[in-house]
């Protein structure tokens, strides 16, 4: 790998019930993803207003991801359910400012599995990696 070789800058939204609990399983199986995915610890999927992602590709973020509990399974019952619905109405509202739609994405990882996680994060970061670097939103007073 050269020394400037792109690397995507990820925002990983996890629930602090399944998702989070996942990243730490894969990190004690010592399950490799990339350092650039920047996990940021939620109570819930739902708790994840669009307007973060929004704010996190203006700052700079080049894919955003959100992962919470499987459907039916959530601590706080029915969050994710809310999830999937604010989350269909933002890719419509993406689509239409421009941002390709694989550049953010939604997952369902429970506690129980760490090897999802290190995989999704890696299939994550690659796939965005190939869009290349995100410029559509992207606020100059935020760069280095």
């Amino acid at each position: 790998m050269s020394m400037n070789e792109y690397k995507p800058l990820i925002v990983a939204f996890c629930c602090n019930w399944c998702s989070y609990a996942g990243a730490d399983l894969a990190g004690n199986n010592r399950l490799n993803y990339p350092a650039d995915v920047k996990i940021i610890r939620v109570p819930c999927s739902c708790r994840v207003n669009p307007m973060f992602i929004l704010r996190a590709f203006q700052r700079g973020a080049d894919g955003v991801i959100l992962c919470g509990c499987h459907p039916g399974d959530c601590h706080y019952t029915s969050g994710n359910y809310y999830t999937r619905r604010r989350m269909s109405l933002l890719f419509s509202m993406l689509d239409y400012l421009g941002i390709e739609r694989e550049r953010t994405r939604v997952e369902w990882v429970s506690a129980a599995e760490g090897a999802k996680f290190a995989a999704t994060m890696n299939d994550f970061v690659e796939t965005v990696a190939k869009l290349g670097e995100n410029k559509r939103l992207e606020d100059l007073r935020c760069k280095k």
